[in-house]
């Protein structure tokens, strides 16, 4: 049996058999798991739960219906704009409820906050959902409804917890596609956070679904979201193509020419000028990849174009985020080691070059987390899994 299937196993074997290893293993903060909790009474707003020891939160309405959040201007930081320190990944003084580790959960930015959903705790699926105010490093628990699922059928829609998933910010909503689920369902299946509303629904959806599967990646473009690859719920790993139209919520398979990328999990994938998908690394059950293919969306073709520069190691599990021309990648690993850098690259030129590297054991150097970017601040922000932690790098 090859390293990297063994280290699967072991990982699920462990997961069986001591249910306790990740929180041991990674320090984990002693509160309990607290699940997403369901009010089914629409008239009432979303709540914000805080137990911030430094000052209280106080919420309060704002004119087009959604909530604000003020707090004693004393302890309240500086935020992101505070730190000045360029290529180098640092740990801001975060304060508030923090979220209980976890890993292959989605995060998420829109505007000033940044939200995570769901992941992995134990072994065990979550479905809460917290916030970061990145004005002021304050984690707060959201407290969120769901919506019947008809007028006809008044009882609740089921929000499954969920790990693996992708979370994308649509409009007012985040979108939550794919994921696995303790009883996985035959395709995939998408639900919505409505941000002014504080209530989750199911996303109803035309066309033949793809599969479900968890790993793949989900990439906004335009009115549309790209999947590519992903594990479905046997383990098969996949390399098809699908597109979900937001405006008509229809599927849509690719029938691409050109040789797509081998069947893969957790690799990441990128849009370049709203034409060009770029998807980079991945694993399969025996091998990791540093591979570099483009998906043209005008021509409906794949390639494999020449990599320049310090084209990184092989990788799974790694997070990406673009800012402008750039894709930077931070994290993964091979099964042997952590990837100790973070990787930049140019999208026109195809040129990598090194940003920022980390040593020893740190969360940076391992899978399974997240990087978003401040769209405002041009800043990547990186939700790793341990203990609700945050780094970013400017």
């Amino acid at each position: 049996m090859v390293s990297t299937e063994a280290m699967r196993l072991f990982v699920k074997i462990l997961e069986e058999e001591e249910p306790g290893w990740y929180s041991r293993a990674s320090n984990s903060v002693s509160e309990p798991v607290i699940d997403l909790q369901m009010n089914h009474n629409s008239n009432v707003e979303p709540i914000i739960e805080n137990r911030n020891s430094f000052a209280e939160t106080k919420i309060i309405s704002a004119e087009n219906g959604g909530l604000m959040e003020t707090q004693d201007k004393d302890v309240v930081s500086e935020g992101l704009g505070s730190i000045v320190v360029y290529d180098k990944w640092i740990s801001p003084p975060v304060i508030g409820q923090r979220p209980k580790a976890r890993y292959q959960h989605g995060a998420a930015v829109v505007q000033d906050k940044m939200y995570i959903y769901g992941g992995n705790h134990n072994g065990r699926y979550l479905n809460d959902l917290h916030v970061l105010d990145l004005r002021s490093w304050t984690w707060s628990k959201v407290e969120a409804k769901v919506v019947p699922k008809s007028v006809e059928s008044p009882s609740p829609v089921n929000i499954a917890p969920c790990a693996g998933h992708s979370l994308i910010p649509w409009e007012n909503k985040l979108l939550s596609i794919a994921g696995h689920t303790k009883v996985p369902p035959e395709t995939i299946q998408g639900k919505a956070f409505d941000l002014q509303t504080g209530t989750w629904s199911v996303l109803n959806t035309y066309g033949k679904a793809p599969v479900s599967r968890a790993g793949q990646s989900v990439t906004l473009v335009g009115t549309t979201l790209v999947i590519f690859g992903g594990q479905d719920a046997k383990r098969t790993l996949l390399n098809d193509l699908h597109i979900l139209n937001l405006e008509t919520m229809t599927w849509n398979e690719i029938d691409a020419v050109g040789a797509p990328p081998s069947p893969r999990a957790d690799h990441a994938a990128a849009i370049h000028a709203e034409r060009y998908l770029l998807v980079f690394g991945g694993g399969s059950h025996a091998t990791c990849f540093n591979d570099l293919h483009v998906f043209d969306l005008q021509a409906m073709e794949w390639s494999r174009p020449t990599q320049q520069g310090e084209i990184p190691t092989p990788r799974a599990g790694h997070a990406s985020v673009t800012v402008g021309e750039n894709w930077f990648i931070v994290g993964g690993g091979d099964n042997k080691s952590g990837a100790l850098e973070t990787v930049v690259l140019n999208m026109s030129t195809l040129a990598w070059s090194v940003v920022a590297s980390v040593e020893g054991l740190v969360p940076l150097a391992s899978e399974w987390f997240n990087c978003v970017r401040n769209a405002a601040m041009e800043i990547e922000l990186l939700h790793a899994d341990q203990q609700g932690m945050v780094e970013r790098c400017k």
